[in-house]
């Protein structure tokens, strides 16, 4: 009984992170609709609005600017969420974004899509370090992982509304809807504190915001160096720019961790999926009408991306990237057979090209999906986490453009078997990367983790109640 009862008020104290989390996860299911926007959009401009799109190359441009835009914006997020904080980033750009979602909705002609589509990826480039940093600066470290974890799903979901929505509302009013989600991110952020962790760092009191959320002296340690154990001044930390710090274990490391993961996210050949999925229905001969088939994609997403949320704190990090790894190698793989051999539409065969796609999106959503995004908060050294999160990103966001706007100049050069079978390669390496390369963070507070890429063996446990950082 006494276990039951302590159970439950643990439960409940938490229920303020997890208000935080929601919050926050907000922003990720607005970059969810970015995402899916094109999906549904284009055929809609093509039936209501022929004269705006002309040629196969402007849709393409419709949806391959986002990221660009994004890659600019996420440059900038890591010095305003390192002045003005984590929360605050995330409410100023809700006004931004939802200003580009009424620029589309408006939009008379293709220059003024194109203006609001690198507008709104302009705002995902914004918020999608500070708001994954957030999560995980403000959550204990026994339910980070699943905490951590929601933000991707609510970006599952966001890809999956406007999949479905599409069906029945217009384009414009398709932008009009996903507006109401900005105002919904800039209301809901009000009441919520900032991260205790950034106040600290920038020597602000955090105490009200620990106890608003009800974190341990486990969550909050950070890590302390050997020659300022007896001081009580704390050094200005140095920029993360000169070569004593940028080249540091502490930086480097996990500096090249982050940027692998989101690398191999991008080239396991995702987006290319997510954009063209249509397309790629079609040439497989799929008998299901291609909107259907849109949203059957979208709802195996979603799933399993919440399978993964539930599991993360259960089985690591590093269990859920080594499977997710091997099943998008092996599902890419007889994707290309399947377009290699042409088999048979009509034979039990026939249907592996659709096979491939669902356990490739299932692969995809157990790790690698959220997962990288998920390490971004929790890999680099607390000082210096908004830059290397910003720079991460923007890693992520030009591979993702890359992609894009390179899948039809594969599919013709290497063929469509060939384009999978090198997104097959690329998964294959990141299974070998994660085995050599990525450590579990499972359980570890911040303070363990930058430790543990600091390489220091000590004798004497670290006292992660009074440890500070490093530079």
């Amino acid at each position: 009984m006494y276990r039951e009862t302590r159970s439950f008020l643990f439960l409940c104290l938490k229920l303020f992170q997890l208000w935080l989390t929601f919050g926050a996860s907000l922003a990720f299911l607005i970059i969810g609709l970015v995402r899916g926007y094109s999906s549904s959009s284009i055929p809609s401009m093509e039936s209501l609005n022929p004269d705006i799109i002309q040629h196969s190359e402007q849709k393409s441009w419709i949806g391959a600017i986002p990221p660009l835009g994004a890659f600019f914006g996420s440059m900038c997020s890591g010095p305003l969420m390192q002045r003005a904080g984590r929360k605050r980033t995330l409410q100023l750009t809700a006004p931004l974004w939802g200003a580009s979602w009424l620029i589309l909705g408006f939009a008379p002609n293709f220059p003024v899509i194109l203006l609001g589509r690198i507008l709104s990826g302009f705002c995902v480039g914004f918020v999608l370090a500070p708001a994954q940093v957030y999560v995980s600066e403000c959550c204990d470290p026994e339910i980070r992982g699943r905490l951590g974890s929601l933000p991707t799903l609510s970006m599952s979901l966001g890809i999956l509304i406007p999949y479905v929505a599409g069906n029945w509302l217009s384009w414009r009013y398709l932008a009009f809807f996903s507006a109401l989600f900005c105002a919904a991110l800039f209301f809901v952020l009000l009441p919520l504190p900032e991260s205790p962790v950034w106040l600290k760092s920038r020597g602000l009191d955090d105490a009200l915001a620990i106890k608003w959320l009800h974190l341990s002296h486990h969550a909050i340690a950070t890590v302390k160096n050997d020659d300022e154990e007896n001081n009580e001044k704390v050094e200005e930390p140095k920029s993360l720019f000169t070569r004593e710090v940028f080249f540091s274990s502490s930086v480097m490391r996990p500096l090249i961790v982050g940027f692998a993961l989101l690398f191999f996210q991008q080239f396991s050949g995702i987006d290319a999926v997510i954009f063209f999925t249509v397309e790629i229905f079609q040439k497989a001969g799929s008998s299901l009408n291609p909107s259907a088939a849109t949203v059957i994609v979208g709802v195996v997403q979603l799933i399993s991306s919440g399978v993964s949320t539930m599991l993360v704190d259960r089985s690591g990090r590093r269990p859920l990237l080594l499977i997710s790894a091997l099943t998008m190698c092996a599902s890419m793989l007889s994707m290309g057979c399947a377009f290699f051999f042409e088999f048979e539409k009509n034979s039990f065969l026939g249907y592996l090209p659709i096979a491939s796609l669902v356990v490739f999106m299932v692969g995809f959503s157990l790790g690698f999906g959220g997962l990288p995004f998920l390490l971004l908060g929790e890999l680099f050294p607390t000082h210096y986490r908004s830059q290397l999160s910003a720079m991460a990103s923007a890693v992520n966001l030009l591979s993702m453009f890359t992609v894009i706007k390179s899948y039809h100049a594969l599919d013709r050069v290497l063929t469509s078997a060939g384009t999978f079978w090198m997104y097959s390669a690329f998964c294959a390496v990141a299974f070998f990367f994660v085995i050599f390369m990525v450590p579990e963070t499972k359980g570890k507070s911040l303070a363990e983790i930058e430790q543990h890429f600091r390489g220091k063996k000590t004798k004497e446990p670290v006292n992660l109640q009074s440890v500070q950082s490093k530079f």
